[in-house]
């Protein structure tokens, strides 16, 4: 068991530089830097296909392909392929270890189909041409990774569980789904490099509800830049997108305040409220900062990171809750069950 924990711990820490460094790769648009899968004009690196390379950049020199974008795309494909290599590992131990406490077989074998279909999402993401939906169900594939990842993890390691009512347990799970839905906005408007349709806080173009294009903006089957009819994508469309990211922020942000509040308050989870907090403080900084500073790269890509280490922080909150949950129901149940005292 010792060596499957730590394999599980690797795989984290790398699936959380992939995620990262993913998105490092679209927001230098360097997601087409090799326009073919697996390899680069057919090699297998970026060393081996410089001629290519060189005379793609040259025909285009604003263009998607050039030597730098094309190693930033492969040493991702590099990660991911590793990652892929070490969750089938991780897939084998446990099965191997499936009788032991803290192995989960069918979790692992779950995070291997994921892995696969992300494999292939990733083909298509450049196959396609970075088509707004597979981009961005993409990302929320390393995000799933990354949850089940962080799962395994907390079950291997059999972490301290938290006694708590229903309340708070169904709390912790609305939670997650609110900041998931956050994220996939999020990645809509990243993919459809709308951050910056609204270069004004908190208001867009100088109004609280500014004139938007929602019926086109979430059409997911189309292409990049694109409407479902082929036509340019109109700002009033990206305005929409935008301003839908944000007025998502106030809901799940909102929600995440008020519950990492009630963590704070509640014996034994005042840690993990502290981290949500703390995280959603840095979240929300970083997300009016991008859009103040016209969307710098490192503080793009540090949004990113910190979307996935909110999810990950609410996949341990909610393994503690849920579980605490029904200790508590367990517990209250053989209290019924005794016998009054006279």
């Amino acid at each position: 068991m010792r060596t499957y924990r730590r394999l599980i711990l690797c795989a984290l820490g790398l699936t959380l530089l992939v995620v990262v460094f993913g998105a490092y790769v679209r927001l230098s648009d360097a997601g087409l830097g090799c326009p073919d899968w697996p390899g680069c004009y057919g090699q297998l690196s970026p060393a081996h296909a410089a001629a290519p390379i060189l005379d793609a950049h040259a025909a285009d020199p604003h263009g998607p392909v050039s030597l730098p974008k094309a190693w930033k795309e492969m040493i991702h494909r590099y990660l991911a392929a590793s990652l892929g290599l070490l969750i089938i590992a991780i897939a084998a131990l446990a099965w191997h270890h499936r009788d032991r406490p803290g192995s989960a077989p069918v979790a692992a074998t779950l995070l291997v189909v994921v892995v696969i279909f992300q494999g292939l999402l990733g083909k298509w993401t450049v196959t396609l041409l970075l088509k707004p939906a597979i981009v961005t169900a993409h990302l929320l594939g390393g995000l799933a990774t990354l949850s089940l990842l962080g799962w395994l993890a907390l079950r291997a390691f059999e972490r301290r569980r938290l006694a708590a009512g229903r309340g708070l347990a169904a709390a912790a799970r609305l939670g997650l789904v609110l900041l998931l839905a956050q994220v996939a906005l999020g990645g809509w408007t990243s993919t459809n490099y709308a951050a910056l349709a609204c270069t004004d806080f908190p208001a867009c173009h100088g109004s609280l509800w500014p004139e938007a294009d929602y019926a086109n903006a979430f059409h997911v089957v189309r292409e990049l830049g694109m409407t479902a009819e082929g036509e340019l994508l109109s700002n009033a469309a990206l305005t929409a997108i935008h301003w839908s990211h944000r007025l998502g922020a106030l809901v799940a942000g909102g929600f995440l305040l008020a519950f990492g509040l009630a963590l704070l308050r509640r014996p034994g989870a005042g840690r993990a409220g502290a981290v949500l907090l703390g995280l959603l403080a840095g979240q929300v900084a970083l997300g009016v900062a991008n859009v103040l500073l016209s969307l710098p790269l490192p503080l793009a890509v540090a949004h990113n990171a910190g979307a996935a280490l909110l999810v990950l922080t609410m996949v341990w909150v909610n393994y503690r809750l849920r579980a605490g949950a029904a200790v508590s129901s367990q517990h209250a149940a053989m209290l019924r069950s005794q016998p009054a005292r006279a």
